[in-house]
């Protein structure tokens, strides 16, 4: 009985999950991109030894939360199992994110770039664990294993030169914007892989 229903169950996720997926990956891409466009727009000049503004500060905040309530989402599509403890510690490093975020917008933009670099080196090398774990029931998980690889080396680098002087937001918002890139290149992947799986 129980070996029938977690075979069904996961029979279930197996062929949800990809359609679900490219769905929240397509969210996140948008959210991402107007984001971007945001801190171009208003924060971006803001360097290193700058005190966040208000809107600035909004965004900086947000951005992880935002990460937080996609892994949850996530997190449903993607079934039970170690995924799911991995995504457990990925949104339990969102939160504390977030609130070493709403401490670190207080000081300067140095500050903010720090705890922000730190995030996107761990929060990358848990997307990589999650994407490789992911890769045999789903498939097409190659771009979000590049776009961890990719948030493992951004992280270091921005948290390594958050005191430059000539550090500013713009850094963080090319971050974002490549990782809009990998979603979406994702989102085509599953689209794909989805399609010839029809047939």
């Amino acid at each position: 009985m129980t070996q029938t229903t977690v075979t069904s169950a996961t029979s279930t996720t197996a062929a949800t999950t990809p359609s679900g997926l490219r769905s929240l990956h397509l969210i996140r891409v948008v959210f991402s991109l107007i984001w971007v466009a945001l801190l171009v727009t208003t924060s971006a000049s803001l360097v290193s030894a700058d005190q966040p503004t208000v809107i600035a500060a909004v965004l900086l905040v947000v951005y992880p939360l935002w990460d937080v309530i996609a892994t949850l989402l996530e997190r449903r599509l993607a079934g039970t199992g170690s995924a799911n403890r991995v995504s457990t510690v990925n949104v339990g490093l969102g939160l504390t994110t977030t609130a070493a975020m709403v401490i670190a917008v207080f000081s300067t933009i140095g500050t903010s770039l720090l705890v922000f670099g730190v995030w996107a080196l761990l929060s990358g090398a848990i997307q990589l664990v999650v994407a490789i774990r992911r890769r045999r029931t789903v498939g097409a998980q190659w771009p979000m294993v590049i776009s961890g690889g990719q948030s493992v080396l951004a992280g270091a680098t921005i948290a390594a030169t958050s005191a430059s002087t000539t550090s500013s937001l713009s850094t963080i918002a090319g971050y974002s914007a490549f990782g809009a890139f990998w979603f979406l290149v994702s989102v085509i992947a599953l689209g794909i892989r989805s399609r010839h799986a029809k047939h």
